[in-house]
């Protein structure tokens, strides 16, 4: 099983947006499972259903971050070229999707407004695009990581320093 399809499974268990990206890539950053979904669980419905940013996006910058990010402050070159990584993402699921706005995403869906999460019944499933986002952005970590790492090789960066994707299905 892909990052994609697991992403997917863990969402249809009850993971929320965010968690179920970040908690499929556990064999790639080393996180387990309940880290990983404490550390994302915020994220959810766009930042715990204020519909902002939506969670399969944040869950994507979260791998990306723990694996591409920046430590070092003073690293101008680093935070550069890690915000380009984010910016990149954005760009293409934007592409796919129009835009990274929880809200924009489901307005065509019957998602109820307020701030409490609904019950997860076939109906939530059905009347909403989110496992189909969350696939997505679970795939576009997955070829930007891929391209990172045959970038790398053609550096002077050390790849053993970068862990390698998941292979995709495709």
């Amino acid at each position: 099983m892909d990052h994609s399809e697991k992403a997917r499974a863990l969402f249809y268990e009850g993971y929320n947006c965010s968690q179920a990206v970040v908690c499929a890539f556990e064999d790639v950053t080393g996180i387990d499972i309940k880290t990983s979904a404490r550390l994302s669980s915020s994220f959810g419905g766009g930042m715990g259903r204020l519909r902002e940013v939506c969670g399969a996006v944040s869950g994507g910058l979260l791998i990306l971050g723990i694996l591409r990010g920046y430590d070092d402050p003073k690293d101008y070159e680093a935070k550069v070229s890690h915000y380009q990584l984010v910016q990149e993402f954005a760009r293409r699921f934007r592409e796919k999707n129009g835009t990274i706005i929880c809200r924009e995403l489901l307005k065509d869906s019957n998602a109820k407004p307020g701030n409490t999460p609904e019950p997860r019944t076939p109906e939530f499933y059905a009347s909403r695009p989110c496992a189909r986002l969350i696939s997505e952005a679970a795939q576009i970590v997955d070829e930007m990581l891929k391209e990172s790492m045959q970038g790398a090789s053609q550096t002077n960066i050390p790849t053993a320093s970068l862990p390698a994707p998941a292979a995709s299905s495709e």
